[in-house]
């Protein structure tokens, strides 16, 4: 599955949600490619999911074809766990 971590600059706290996607991916077994990046270019890409701050998730639910997690806790995998059940969940996987 390939995932995008957004945050406003696709710097510092984008690749801290990248890593927590990457750990909750390995701990389900799930095969995912993770890139992190900015709004703007975050914008029509075609991934499976989009993770992002609850600030940023509006914008990109306007603007993505596929489910948007907005989180609070970058850092915390089980939050982001909980995200991907929920993806997996609405799949039918």
């Amino acid at each position: 599955m390939k995932f995008l971590a957004v945050c406003g600059f696709g710097v510092g706290s984008s690749m801290v949600l990248k890593l927590s996607i990457e750990k909750a991916c390995k701990d389900r077994n799930i095969g995912c490619e993770v890139e992190n990046t900015d709004l703007s270019s975050a914008k029509g890409a075609n991934v499976d999911a989009v993770f992002t701050s609850h600030e940023l998730a509006e914008e990109l639910e306007n603007s993505m074809k596929c489910p948007v997690f907005p989180i609070k806790r970058y850092m915390d995998k089980e939050e982001v766990g909980q995200s991907l059940d929920q993806l997996l969940e609405n799949r039918g996987n």
